[in-house]
């Protein structure tokens, strides 16, 4: 199989040491970074004709470059922009290069605001599904789970089991992750046990998540898939909108995650957060405050007015001094919970959701999805109805478990 060729459009990582990081990330992966060869009449035209009057000559050639390739000058696999989060009008054009790439091409582009400290850990799930959407489109387009296949969600809080057959759910299994290896076995046996099925009975697994390489070589799965596009395939499965576009929000318990996805193929995708006070980590955080159990936070939250408490879920630490200092004064538990709720939809709006096109349906996944407080903050941000598909809470092994359905036909060229 032929490398992957991503575009680099940037501005800055050679400056700061990170164009190590990013192309030791891609060769993990087995692709490869390269920069657009361009004329320099063609960086005068095209960066006139898009419009903006940026004054970095790094950012004129970047725009020159996304016009070549949006217009086939240039040959590429994915697109793979990063600019300095310290700039200004960097991210503006990282934002509106990002926009322009996916409205006039099927290229697969991820944006990135490095800093100096940037490791090509940090990049590799997105280097990953950048790969993962050039080489597999036809895996990632097929709409139907086949057979019996079972998938695996190793994360970060919790460790998710899916067993299906014929594209239907039989048998699920949860637990909160503690020993990787251990809470992975323990899922699958109770999914296995709740679908009437042996091991022996599974034709194909998939794994993903944190611990998905680790579970993956452990029970020798047949696929071992980054988050990004499992969880955007399982997503809009779910959902039953695998035609059209759709936007996919997972705020999980130490990232988030945002997906844009036409016919259940994401187009331009982002991940990570500033902080855990735009987690679910602090949510977690807020209910232990409150005295109530995570699953009566959203119950809670929908009771209270968010706008009657301040609160600043930037930073966890000052995320928390407000809930304190809200309790302090006196407010109710249901304001608290509201306001929790709120701010943390706010900072992902903020710092998330600026990086992709959001398109209806907005379908809300993962564990967070079933606190009701934080899915009616987001839709009242985004002023749209969201969508919180049955077995949401299992995305990710949903995905795997999809995706491994078609997995060996996909190898043999079925």
């Amino acid at each position: 199989m032929s490398r992957v060729r991503i575009a680099q459009l940037s501005c800055g990582p050679e400056y700061s040491g990170v164009q190590k990081e990013i192309n030791d990330a891609a060769a993990a992966v087995d692709a490869e970074i390269f920069f657009p060869d361009i004329r320099l009449a063609d960086v005068r035209r095209n960066f006139t004709s898009f419009g903006l009057n940026v004054r970095s000559p790094d950012l004129k050639l970047a725009i020159a470059r996304a016009k070549g390739l949006v217009e086939g000058q240039l040959e590429a696999d994915a697109v793979f922009i990063a600019t300095c989060f310290r700039c200004a009008e960097a991210a503006i054009v990282r934002n509106e290069l990002r926009r322009y790439i996916h409205e006039n091409s099927t290229l697969p582009v991820v944006s990135y605001s490095f800093t100096e400290r940037t490791t090509s850990g940090t990049l590799l799930t997105r280097m990953e599904a950048l790969t993962t959407i050039a080489r597999r489109r036809a895996l990632l387009a097929r709409e139907r789970q086949e057979g019996l296949t079972m998938g695996v969600d190793s994360g970060s809080s919790t460790t998710k089991a899916i067993v299906m057959q014929d594209n239907r759910i039989i048998g699920t299994g949860w637990l909160p992750t503690t020993e990787v290896i251990g809470s992975a076995e323990a899922v699958m046996a109770t999914a296995l046990k709740e679908a009437g099925v042996n091991r022996e009975d599974i034709q194909a697994v998939g794994t993903t998540g944190y611990g998905r390489f680790l579970v993956g070589e452990k029970i020798r799965a047949d696929l071992i898939q980054e988050e990004l596009t499992v969880n955007s395939k399982g997503a809009v499965f779910l959902a039953d909108c695998q035609k059209g576009p759709a936007t996919v929000i997972d705020i999980g318990g130490m990232d988030n995650k945002a997906i844009s996805v036409q016919d259940g193929i994401p187009g331009t995708f982002t991940m990570g957060g500033i902080c855990a006070g735009a987690s679910g980590r602090f949510l977690e955080m807020t209910s232990k405050r409150l005295g109530v159990d995570i699953t009566e936070l959203g119950p809670l939250a929908l009771k209270g007015m968010s706008r009657n408490v301040p609160m600043n879920s930037y930073c966890i630490v000052f995320g928390t001094q407000s809930l304190v200092n809200a309790l302090a004064a006196g407010n109710s538990r249901e304001d608290v919970a509201a306001a929790a709720c709120h701010s943390v939809a706010e900072q992902v709006f903020e710092q998330q959701l600026q990086e992709v096109d959001i398109k209806e349906p907005v379908i809300m996944v993962g564990g967070s999805s079933l606190i009701g407080g934080l899915v009616k903050a987001m839709g009242d941000l985004l002023q749209t109805q969201i969508v919180v598909p049955q077995y949401s809470q299992y995305i990710g092994a949903v995905g795997a478990a999809l995706l491994a359905s078609g997995y060996k036909k996909f190898q043999s060229g079925g």
